[in-house]
């Protein structure tokens, strides 16, 4: 028996398809949606892609029809999304959104959008819970969008309930920008050195795309309005998923360990550093929604080294992933700055 009918949006992309996934199996009927209007070929036969242009005037309100009983969004970001999500309030039993740990400011008026040092997370408490202050609603950024957007949809209140799930450090295959890349690469390039700024020990919080599906899935079956942050049950230091790449390559590195930021250019530095900790409380979903992560950092990491190699055999870097190069640039794999640094930390050690 069919638990309702699921629409998603955003349905091709990282989160996307293991969304779809779980709600298929959760006896949901779904419908896929996307620019492309592609499907995942582990998708169930009876998943319905549809190809939709959600910025298109006019085109979501015609597409759905008459409606459906959860919209679940993964490419919502701002104010105008938020308006036109909230004026379907009619034909939309309730929602899932995901929004960003990016939300969030310290004590200080911090956030990842405004930080105040140098390769710095803000100082924020450990763990993270949702009562945390964020920073102000606007346009300016990526953070102040992703309130604006959680704010107009809470208002809503009881016209429609939604579900907004303050998302960590993506991972999982499919991503656009794989964090994973930056210690895959250099193993399949055969480096055998590595420098980790902050002593390795700097930990951004990760969610695997399974934990966040099946926080979606959840969330679809229990309607409701609140705000729950998405991460995986462990919060690994850069030296522990280090360590836990090279285990799934068979591989052995030297890892020398820099204390504070990076000692020149951006060598040490990694799509995870920073001086403080960012580890996301998930009691609340624990109590709201009765989560139970599906899978753990180190054990999802197989599939997810296999696709990366995947993706890079035969290919350039840059061409593979040209969203990691517009986020952390050409210095992300800087060898011979890396290897002058390198031969200059040996020769101090004589």
């Amino acid at each position: 028996m069919s638990r309702g009918h699921a629409w998603v949006l955003g349905a091709t992309g990282q989160i996307g398809r293991a969304a779809v996934r779980a709600l298929a199996a959760d006896g949901w009927e779904v419908t896929a949606a996307s620019r492309g209007g592609g499907r995942d070929e582990t998708w169930d036969a009876g998943v319905r892609a549809v190809t939709l242009d959600r910025d298109e005037g006019g085109a979501l309100e015609r597409a759905l029809g008459d409606g459906c009983d959860v919209l679940v969004d993964m490419v919502a970001f701002d104010g105008a999304h938020a308006r036109q999500l909230t004026g379907l309030a009619g034909r939309i039993g309730s929602a899932v959104v995901i929004s960003s740990g990016a939300v969030y400011e310290d004590e200080r008026g911090r956030s990842f959008d405004t930080q105040a040092e140098p390769n710095g997370f803000p100082r924020y408490p450990v763990p993270l819970p949702e009562s945390q202050a964020t920073v102000a609603p606007g346009d300016g950024t990526y953070g102040t969008r992703k309130v604006l957007l959680e704010r107009e949809l809470l208002a809503a209140g009881e016209a429609q309930p939604v579900t907004l799930l303050r998302a960590g450090a993506v991972h999982g295959p499919y991503c656009r920008t794989p964090r994973e890349l930056y210690f895959v690469k250099r193993l399949l390039d055969g480096r055998r050195r590595r420098v980790l700024a902050y002593g390795g020990e700097s930990r951004f919080h990760p969610v695997h795309v399974s934990n966040a599906a099946e926080l979606i899935r959840l969330a679809a079956g229990n309607p409701g309005s609140r705000v729950l942050n998405a991460a995986d049950p462990e919060a690994p230091t850069v030296a522990e998923i280090a360590s836990a790449i090279d285990a799934v390559l068979g591989r052995e590195t030297e890892t020398v360990l820099v204390d504070g930021p990076a000692p020149e250019g951006q060598v040490g530095e990694t799509p995870w550093s920073g001086a403080h900790p960012v580890v996301y409380d998930m009691t609340a979903a624990g109590e709201q929604l009765g989560y139970r992560p599906v899978t753990g950092y180190a054990e999802s990491l197989p599939e997810t080294v296999e696709w990366l190699a995947g993706e890079l055999t035969g290919r350039d870097w840059r061409e593979a992933f040209p969203k990691m190069l517009k986020s952390y640039g050409e210095g992300l794999f800087d060898y011979a700055a890396e290897d002058a640094w390198l031969a200059a930390y040996d020769r101090g050690r004589r």
